[in-house]
């Protein structure tokens, strides 16, 4: 008998969570003109992909790199042609880039329920290992636009090279209504 009253509890306790809460009174795109970015259109995919594919709830993000608002790339090896700090903006710069990729695609990004997973690529020399202090500049501008939302699982590598010698690639996946 106790263990069935310990059991109802139980139960109860998890029907009555709310594990994917979103506030729908949340405008992330708000938040973005706080923080004085301004997304643009997103690049064209450079071979024989897109920039995203929806499967059910999901939308898989392909790789985006640091594409500055001039058409250039932020460019070098992070720990020798760049400082961590510069890797970590070319990692938020391409967080923008990403951010609107999202809103190309679901035109609002209030429709964003959560950022599920990133993995953040940073062009470096094998003796490099402060990879998570440079995705982060991507990490963090995602909590700072969806709040709690935006905390995600991540993957922080290092890749001895990356196309057309880019500092940092980042791909994620997004929970969307």
């Amino acid at each position: 008998m106790i263990n069935k009253i310990i059991l109802l509890f139980l139960s109860f306790q998890l029907l009555s969570c709310n594990f994917n809460s979103v506030d729908k009174n949340y405008d992330p795109e708000s938040k973005l003109e706080e923080l004085g970015i301004k997304l643009s259109s997103p690049s064209s995919p450079v071979a024989n992909y897109v920039n995203v594919v929806r499967s059910g709830n999901l939308l898989f993000l392909s790789g985006k790199g640091p594409l500055k608002n001039d058409g250039n790339y932020i460019k070098g090896k992070v720990g020798v042609d760049l400082t961590i700090e510069q890797g970590y903006e070319a990692a938020r710069i391409t967080g923008i880039n990403q951010l609107s990729v999202l809103k190309s695609t679901l035109g609002d990004l209030r429709k964003v329920k959560r950022i599920v997973k990133v993995l953040g690529m940073v062009n470096s020399n094998s003796d490099f290992t402060d990879h998570p202090k440079v995705v982060n500049g991507f990490s963090d501008l995602m909590v700072e636009v969806f709040g709690e939302s935006g905390k995600h699982a991540r993957s922080a590598v290092g890749m001895g090279s990356l196309p057309s010698n880019i500092a940092v690639e980042v791909e994620m996946i997004v929970e969307v209504e």
